[in-house]
């Protein structure tokens, strides 16, 4: 009786080792690790190329910030003219 009973559970635990194997997540086929066997029926996603500078409000601040003029200082006029060299 025993035996019978050990001999059930060892079919079972190997049926589900097998099944187990054989339902795993990742596939093997022509030299590629495929991520299941229904992985093309998944729809494909379009992911958008991001902005060069991905924080646009803090982007512009700091050029306002840049472009306004510093306290203290004096005003901005006309640049003398170039020294000519001397030969």
């Amino acid at each position: 009786m025993n035996r019978i009973c050990q001999g059930r559970g060892l079919r079972w635990s190997g049926l589900g080792a097998a099944l187990l194997a054989l339902s795993g997540c990742q596939t093997w086929m022509a030299g590629m690790t495929l991520p299941s066997p229904r992985y093309l029926q998944h729809p494909p996603q379009y992911i958008p190329p991001s902005p060069p500078f991905p924080l646009p409000r803090e982007l512009a601040s700091q050029e306002a910030a840049a472009a306004a003029p510093v306290a203290g200082a004096p005003a901005a006029g006309p640049l003398p003219p170039p020294v000519p060299p001397v030969p």
